[in-house]
């Protein structure tokens, strides 16, 4: 049997020249960093090399990068810290966010004397963007607003240049998560004008437990973890050379082949789009994932026009890994609050979400495989469209 991957917004295989990189200093780099003989110095200089390569990639001083272990800690740190040390008391975000960010945000508002507001949601899967405007013009409180770059489950895109300028001008604190984005567009920090920013490398085919978040000069993030004082003393511990090094690597593969790669993958996933559609009658696709050159183009939100349960079982039998949603979120029982967020308990009840997400490496061949697979789990369900 076949298998087939579609499931690379949850992670991405490793890139051969980032494993090839990596072994090359897990033989010859052993080192502590912090040691101050010619092993730790070694270690030390490959650290700051690719956190310079990192900033001259996305236009920012080395001295904005700070390494982490994941876009759940990034996130992390920078939300918490603006409420525990910076002196943020409100923070406006939507229920569209990464969970790593709704959960985080939930705890605070129930911890501390926190004012949580959450953006309307249309009906197209976007903020309501003129709400945004109404709120942040009011000053009493200082506020950070904590939007996604790319939804991770609709694929919804949020226009973050615009949010940073009403942001600045409204002398308001802005992060956003762009764990789905980095790697996948032409990105400069500075003219975006964000305050904080995310990354996680097994994204772009980088390794697992290797991140950064990207803060600012002047914004004077405190650490989350304590000790050492490493990473310039926002986050104490041993550092990851190796995944440093990879995160590095792969975010410089990532943006070296990114026409060719996003090219590929549009084409992909509009190959899938056309086929999907032709196969079942009914079907859909969520926020506005359907539209190629409108959203995320590495995420196909697929709105079955059927109920099944048992769907991701049914398709891992077939040799098809896939979500049903944010992999963060895909063992519970109901569906996520970006979906609830969109469709009327009624509905839900009529429709199965899945998430299908692309790398350069899939193929039509693939596609096709996914789409026969989809054709004959919908005829046992005998969809009737009006």
């Amino acid at each position: 049997m076949q298998k087939v991957y579609l499931d690379n917004a949850a992670t991405t295989p490793l890139h051969p020249s980032v494993i090839e990189e990596m072994v090359q200093v897990m033989q010859n780099n052993y080192g502590n960093p912090s040691s101050t003989h010619v092993y730790g110095r070694e270690a030390k200089a490959l650290i700051e090399l690719s956190r310079k390569k990192i900033a001259t990639l996305l236009n920012v001083s080395p001295a904005e990068i700070f390494f982490t272990s994941c876009g759940t800690e990034s996130n992390n740190t920078i939300i918490r810290s603006c409420i525990n040390d910076l002196g943020v008391t409100r923070i406006i975000s939507s229920n569209l966010e990464h969970k790593c960010v709704q959960e985080s945000i939930r705890d605070l508002e129930n911890r501390h004397n926190v004012e949580v507001i959450r953006l309307n949601t249309l009906t197209n899967g976007d903020i309501d963007i003129t709400q945004l405007i109404e709120l942040i013009q009011d000053q009493s409180q200082k506020t950070l607003v904590s939007l996604m770059h790319a939804n991770n489950e609709i694929g919804n895109l949020l226009d973050v240049k615009k949010i940073a300028k009403i942001c600045q001008a409204n002398q308001t604190l802005f992060h956003t998560d762009t764990v789905q984005t980095i790697g996948h567009y032409e990105m400069d920090l500075t003219e975006l004008g964000v305050d904080f920013a995310s990354c996680s490398a097994h994204k772009i085919h980088g390794p697992k437990g290797s991140g950064f978040l990207y803060a600012k000069k002047g914004t004077h993030l405190k650490p989350m973890i304590l000790g050492g004082g490493q990473e310039r003393g926002l986050r104490s511990g041993t550092e990851n050379v190796y995944g440093v090094v990879g995160l590095a690597k792969s975010l410089e593969i990532a943006l070296t082949e990114l026409v060719n790669h996003s090219t590929h993958i549009k084409k992909i996933k509009q190959y899938a789009i056309d086929q999907l559609t032709q196969a079942i009658p009914g079907i859909g696709f969520n926020g506005l994932s359907g539209d190629v050159d409108n959203s995320l183009y590495t995420i196909l939100s697929v709105r079955l026009p059927f109920h099944d349960a048992l769907i991701g079982f049914e398709l891992e039998l077939a040799g098809i890994a896939i979500s049903q949603g944010s992999a963060c979120s895909s063992g519970a029982a109901k569906v996520s609050a970006v979906i609830a967020s969109l469709y009327t308990d009624a509905e839900i009840d009529q429709i199965t979400p899945l998430r299908v997400s692309f790398s350069y490496l899939n193929t039509v061949e693939e596609i096709d495989i996914l789409v026969e697979t989809l054709k004959k789990i919908a005829e046992k369900h005998e969809v009737v469209t009006a």
